[in-house]
């Protein structure tokens, strides 16, 4: 049998991500700005954290109330670590980006919604260089590491649902904006998991 609450809120992850999505395509970006104008971005990311609150809220509601799972010391540790690194690669992908162009106050101080904007330079140095999306991979290892209850459990599984078809969206208008030389670096750098170089033994 199908648990209601589980149910319910997969439906809301789902309502986020058409909403979210929706609004960062072409049209709800045109749509954006003849609401918002200058402050289209801000709107956008206003409109984004709204929904996100609610979904969380409702997965509370639903779901906060169940027991916690007991996990062995050695995962408990991991979980710890993986909260830690995450952490750890949010603040350190985070300087490659301009905080004030994605919070929207760039836009308000050029008096210019974001499609009007020339394209950020795209950054292919520091952790990008290790991953394409280091932001998304600091947000699992966090949602992940956090795993303690049939709440938090399903918050990870709809996360990363989302994140993994989010980076496709992403990448169609990154290739569209950056052209050849994106498609290089897509070639080049891994989406998610770091490549790990083995060691070469003697002789090989």
């Amino acid at each position: 049998m199908i648990d209601p609450g589980l149910l319910l809120y997969a439906l809301v992850w789902v309502s986020f991500a058409l909403g979210h999505s929706l609004l960062a395509a072409a049209p709800g970006r045109r749509w954006l700005a003849r609401l918002a104008g200058r402050g289209d971005r801000l709107t956008y990311n206003g409109i984004a954290l709204l929904h996100l609150a609610l979904v969380l809220g409702c997965g509370w509601l639903w779901l906060g109330g169940r027991g916690a799972f007991v996990f062995p010391w050695p995962l408990d540790i991991l979980r710890g670590i993986a909260i830690l690194a995450g952490a750890t690669v949010l603040l350190i992908a985070g300087r490659s980006y301009d905080p004030a162009r994605f919070f929207g106050i760039v836009q308000l101080r050029a008096q210019a919604p974001e499609r009007d904007l020339p394209a950020e330079p795209l950054v292919t140095s520091g952790l990008n260089g290790v991953v394409r999306h280091p932001l998304y991979l600091g947000l699992l290892l966090l949602v992940w590491g956090d795993v303690h209850a049939p709440l938090t459990l399903a918050t990870a599984s709809f996360a990363t649902l989302y994140v993994l078809i989010g980076i496709q969206f992403e990448e169609k208008k990154l290739r569209r904006l950056y052209g050849p030389t994106y498609d290089a670096y897509r070639t080049a750098v891994p989406m998610l998991i770091p490549r790990v170089a083995w060691p070469r033994l003697a002789g090989k």
